[in-house]
């Protein structure tokens, strides 16, 4: 499992990518998630640093930075462990 922030983990084996939200084809792409109802926001009112894409085509918007998150998934890959 993955920290994602705010308490919420995520399953890492069910990621296909995670993304900076910053660029216009991005944000279009969680507009329409949204409309479909494939967004969940753990972002917790923060702002949205990370989209991760999901396998079943979900996207879980968090506030920490698509650099954190990969250290998450490295320090995970290393048996190291990482706190919340």
């Amino acid at each position: 499992m993955l920290a994602i922030g705010f308490g919420n983990f995520i399953a890492e084996d069910k990621i296909v990518t995670i993304l900076s939200p910053d660029s216009a084809p991005i944000k279009r792409m969680i507009s329409d998630g949204r409309e479909r109802g494939l967004v969940v926001d753990a972002s917790f009112g923060r702002s949205t640093r990370a989209v991760i894409l999901m396998n079943s085509n979900h996207m879980i918007l968090s506030a920490l930075t698509p650099q954190e998150l990969a250290l998450r998934i490295q320090n995970d890959v290393n048996g190291g462990s990482e706190s919340t």
